[in-house]
């Protein structure tokens, strides 16, 4: 049995990597904006967290067909604030905009998991609370210094922790990993009943992890960092 990540993030597959977890990846085709809609019309007062569970439960289904011998892993994140949610801004001033709203104040940062296997299906949730600094001359000038990188495009609430957007942040109530795509403690201890263990050869890792020479080069960096 493999491990399967229906997901193409970097960042859920660095910390994949990062844990020595043998894994390869698979696209999910799922409309997350259609999904969010179709739940949220079915089930008005669903919560953030059980929203995540079942986005990240469809996008393992979707891989699961194509895969039916091994476990499928797949994750959605959401960033909400007053109950509002803040999927990915569609432009740089819908990111400049969402981290103006989100500084200073306390949002939640809900991942939601999907492991999915034959005649098995566990689906687990962590939230944080993320504080961002207030806005200053110095934070705005790093929000405009990051959203001219265009890296908080493809992220839920327009940053990322594991990068600058992260330095806007002042405190953290929760997991640090979670906040960045993937609670990897969680997922190690839970894969481990379906006796998928990391792998501490790198050569060998890199090999069962799909594209070797990119696996290669990905656990090169970490172990450089």
């Amino acid at each position: 049995m493999k491990l399967i990540l229906a997901s193409q993030s970097p960042r859920r597959r660095e910390l994949l990597a990062m844990a020595r977890i043998p894994h390869q990846t698979a696209t999910a085709d799922c409309d997350e904006e259609i999904l969010v809609r179709q739940l949220k019309d079915n089930k008005p007062d669903m919560t953030e967290a059980s929203l995540a569970e079942q986005l990240a439960a469809a996008k393992a289904r979707a891989v699961f067909p194509h895969h039916p011998h091994d476990l499928i892993l797949a994750a959605d994140t959401i960033v909400s604030l007053d109950g509002l949610i803040y999927g990915k801004p569609a432009n740089r001033d819908q990111a400049r905009h969402m981290l103006h709203t989100l500084s200073g104040r306390t949002h939640r940062v809900d991942t939601g998991v999907a492991l999915i296997a034959s005649g098995s299906e566990e689906l687990f949730s962590r939230t944080s609370l993320v504080t961002f600094r207030p806005l200053s001359d110095l934070t705005e000038e790093l929000i405009e210094r990051y959203v001219e990188t265009d890296l908080p495009l493809d992220k839920a609430g327009a940053y990322g922790i594991q990068e600058l957007g992260g330095l806007l942040i002042d405190r953290i109530d929760g997991d640090f990993f979670s906040v960045m795509g993937l609670p990897i403690a969680e997922v190690h201890a839970r894969i481990q009943a379906y006796g998928i263990k990391p792998c501490l050869d790198s050569d060998q890792l890199a090999d069962a992890t799909g594209d070797g020479n990119q696996a290669r080069g990905e656990l090169d960096h970490i172990d450089k960092t």
